[in-house]
């Protein structure tokens, strides 16, 4: 991948390099470029010792915000929990995936991965889809034929996200609130916590994926609701 791939407001993967007096110097690792983060980048509130939040060798998700010719401002502090969980968790997955293409093609993998990577942004989400024709017309039918295999193999673990939100029926049955929530899409359900707290749950094999979905879902049942007189509250 280039420079030329990065915005500002991308979230990257980094490892600490070195810190030299107020300034944390980290090596981008798709890009294999170096990045920089001040301190008032590393946390909010005063920071007494910045080996307190980064040591060289930790792999930490930043946040671009300034790109200038070959220099890059970064920001630790501006990545959500939720944002750092999801890099983390897509830098796991591709390394799972260039692990099985070594396994079978040695050092001699990385063209193959890179021709992969133009189309499909990431080596996992490639094979996540399982698409038996592409596989064997990119890798031949013996080589595609063992990745296929070890693919079925894999189990992938699944994501739970949950949500809790308030019901209120103001002047709508509980009938109608049961058949609003009568036919949920796969993946999604609905428990009753107590009055009026309600956990909307959704199963995916993908973090992104789960919750985009929980989006989708409640901006959805909110406004079906809301023709019903139902009002619910996230």
């Amino acid at each position: 991948m280039t420079l030329n791939n990065l915005e500002e407001g991308m979230l990257v993967l980094c490892t600490v390099k070195k810190i030299i007096g107020t300034t944390v110097f980290v090596n981008i690792e798709e890009y294999n470029k170096e990045g920089t983060i001040i301190t008032s980048e590393i946390a909010p509130g005063r920071i007494r010792n910045l080996r307190d939040y980064v040591v060289p060798n930790k792999k930490i998700v930043c946040k671009i915000i300034r790109l200038s010719g070959d220099s890059m401002d970064l920001s630790l502090r501006r990545v959500s929990v939720k944002e750092k969980k999801e890099v983390l968790e897509d830098f796991e997955r591709e390394k799972k995936a260039v692990t099985i293409l070594k396994m079978i093609y040695g050092e001699n993998y990385e063209s193959l991965l890179n021709e992969i990577i133009e189309k499909y942004s990431r080596l996992y989400l490639f094979f996540q889809k399982k698409d038996e024709k592409e596989i064997l017309k990119i890798f031949g039918k013996e080589k595609g034929g063992k990745i296929l295999e070890i693919l079925n193999k894999i189990k992938e673990k699944k994501i739970e996200i949950n949500k809790r939100i308030k019901i209120s029926l103001n002047n709508a049955s509980i009938e109608k609130l049961k058949k609003l929530f009568s036919e949920l899409p796969k993946g999604i359900s609905i428990k009753y916590l107590s009055a009026p707290n309600y956990q909307i749950s959704i199963t995916s094999e993908d973090y992104k994926e789960a919750n985009k979905s929980m989006d989708n879902f409640l901006v959805r049942i909110k406004e079906e609701a809301k023709k019903e007189e139902i009002s619910i509250e996230y």
